[in-house]
């Protein structure tokens, strides 16, 4: 998901069908895995331990087809895929882009917004468990005797894949398309050898066999589209995607090759269990000699180490930019690329992942019980991106809400239909995202009503910069030598770091600069758009420097551009001046007692303003101040 710089524009600049193959390794990972063991847990929850029928199979086939026709194909692939944000998709930038569209701020698409990222954090811990695990069992049928050593062997792939994040992804990036490919290959070819098993299992095309199914099965067909579900799980992936590959290649990949190759091996699934009920204990594995499981586990294993690549990275993209749009603190952000921005390492968030993982893989044991906690993290990702898609095509495309609606709406039912049959699994291990999905929600909560609760307590202490500069005008300080440049969240009221500097030190310097730092509501900001300067009187000067919520803030080398402007910028003759708040609670707060703390804890746990803005540290003064709150 972070593993190109490329947007929209891209297949111009680097290469179409380089942009269609980095795609297939990398947007495709995900949904690509799901062979594994969609189709198995669907057939065999349907039969409930009883032989597989007939009409079975057939219903759970026409299932998985329409579902990756309509959810990801209909919806993704050709609509949303569309709704790009400058370039950009994923659930944030939707949100930025409905926001944007309404002309105001939206608290009910904020609310969506947060849901649907906190959803992807729990669904960022389950992929890479569940996949793993399930390309891992592959050894049960290659060798029976080592089964005890298949939940030590996912540990041990697990630890590796998330201990070399900090190395980046860009050197094994390059082999996530040709891997893939040939997986992907794999996958048709093991379908078709197994389709004329039994022919007639084509006749799943028919929607009628999946409306039978559901409407003949009652609760059962319910919990059996739960299970469906795990076919179009990564679905989301292909928008996230959206300013890393380009809207074309995604489509290419997906229409020309992904999507055939997914169908030819579930239809080859289907006629193997058809021909052969007893292969329903893992169809995928049983579709190749015995001589041939070792290879296939290996290779899909590489596979889902892929998968949760792309999904790790996704998981440090989307952190990166709900940090830039004040959802959360400050994290320590890594650069692995020396020339591609989007080459990031989170290390607080690959630590907490990483617990979460293990922790999944060590309380369900095996893909077949992680498969019930898998889902609903997803089809609420979906619904979210649906309801938010329906403001953008009603209010920036202009279509009248009768059109929008009978677009989306049916599309909408559908990813509510995946959703309720996934809290069907409620109390079997859907509750696990839920509850990571609810923590993070109530973080993000918690975050922003402090930052609020904070930002109004500073207001009543703060002095207006004019009538702080009319002052000096009257009763001039010690002047010294130099620029001080003062961080601050308004530029109209006076920092509390220059309070501080003149209080104690009793000293202005020649040139100083208010410096505010704007997130707006676009991925990336032109370089000619992002600094504005005022000069507000001799010595002071108003700096604004604006960036996108998918970029982090380089301050330095965005006041060189300064210079252009008249403001001859020199880090060495600059100080850098920032305020440092210690939080303690307060006697009496407006938030809950467990809340404050929690904020109060998070504000501790913030990376360093100096670090997160890439100032020089011998450039900086720091003033310290006790808040409570």
């Amino acid at each position: 998901m972070a593993l190109s710089a490329a947007t929209t524009e891209a297949p111009e600049q680097t290469g179409f069908w380089a942009l269609t193959l980095g795609g297939i390794g990398v947007v495709f990972g995900d949904i690509g895995t799901s062979p594994l063991y969609a189709f198995r847990e669907a057939v065999a929850g349907a039969a409930g331990g009883a032989p597989a029928s007939r009409v079975l199979v057939l219903g759970v086939l026409s299932l998985i087809l329409w579902a990756l026709l309509i959810v990801v194909t209909a919806k993704y692939v050709l609509l949303l895929l569309r709704a790009d944000n400058n370039g950009e998709g994923g659930t944030l930038s939707l949100m930025a882009l409905g926001r944007r569209a309404l002309g105001r701020r939206s608290l009910f698409l904020l609310v969506l917004g947060v849901i649907g990222a906190s959803m992807f954090i729990g669904d960022s811990m389950i992929t890479p468990a569940i996949s793993v695990l399930s390309a891992i069992e592959g050894l049960k049928i290659a060798a029976p005797a080592l089964e005890h050593y298949v939940v030590p062997l996912t540990v041990l792939v697990l630890v590796l894949l998330f201990g070399v994040q900090s190395h980046g992804t860009a050197i094994v990036a390059r082999f996530f398309g040709p891997v893939m490919l040939v997986w992907f290959a794999t996958l048709a070819a093991m379908g078709a050898m197994h389709i004329m098993d039994d022919p007639s299992v084509l006749a799943a095309i028919n929607p009628w066999y999946a409306a039978q199914f559901l409407a003949s099965h009652g609760t059962i067909g319910l919990v059996t589209l739960g299970a469906v579900f795990l076919a179009v799980t990564g679905g989301e992936a292909l928008y996230a995607d959206l300013g890393h590959f380009g809207r074309r290649p995604i489509q290419t990949a997906w229409l020309g090759f992904v999507l055939p190759a997914l169908l030819i091996n579930y239809f080859g699934q289907g006629a193997l269990v058809l021909s052969n009920p007893a292969a329903l204990e893992n169809p995928f594995y049983k579709m190749v000699p015995e001589a041939l499981v070792l290879p296939l586990t290996l290779m899909a294993t590489a596979a889902t180490v892929i998968a949760s690549q792309a999904v790790i990275t996704g998981a440090f993209s989307l952190i990166s930019q709900a940090v830039q749009l004040g959802l959360l603190p400050r994290f320590e952000v890594r650069y692995t690329s020396e020339t591609n921005a989007g080459q990031i390492y989170l290390p607080r968030v690959n630590a907490l992942l990483l617990i979460g993982v293990l922790l999944l893989v060590l309380l369900f044991q095996t893909s077949s019980r992680l498969a019930s906690a898998y889902g609903i993290a997803v089809s609420t990702t979906m619904v979210v991106d649906g309801i938010m898609g329906f403001v953008v095509i009603w209010k920036l495309w202009r279509w009248s809400w009768p059109a929008a609606a009978l677009v989306i709406l049916p599309l909408v039912l559908v990813d509510a239909m995946f959703f309720s049959a996934n809290l069907l699994k409620l109390l079997d291990g859907a509750w696990v995202p839920l509850l990571f999905g609810l923590a993070m929600a109530v973080v993000i909560w918690t975050w922003r009503r402090g930052v609020a609760l904070l930002m109004i307590k500073s207001r009543r202490a703060e002095v207006p910069l004019d009538d702080l500069i009319g002052s000096l005008e009257k009763h001039p300080p010690h002047i010294v030598k130099g620029t001080a440049v003062f961080l601050t969240a308004d530029a109209e009221f006076v920092p509390p770091a220059l309070l501080h500097n003149l209080k104690h030190n009793k000293v202005l310097h020649e040139h100083n600069v208010i410096l505010t730092i704007e997130t707006m509501h676009t991925p990336r900001v032109e370089a000619a758009d992002r600094i504005r300067l005022v000069k507000v009187s001799e010595k002071f000067s108003k700096v604004a420097l604006r960036f996108g919520f998918m970029e982090t803030p380089n301050v330095p080398k965005a006041l060189v551009l300064a210079r252009k402007l008249g403001w001859e910028f020199d880090i060495m003759s600059t100080s850098f001046f920032v305020s440092r708040r210690s939080l303690k609670p307060a006697a009496q707060s407006e938030m809950w007692r467990w809340q404050t703390k929690l904020f109060v804890a998070l504000a501790k746990s913030a990376n360093d303003a100096t670090d997160y803005f890439q100032i020089p540290t011998g450039r900086v003064v720091e003033v310290g101040a006790q808040v409570t709150i």
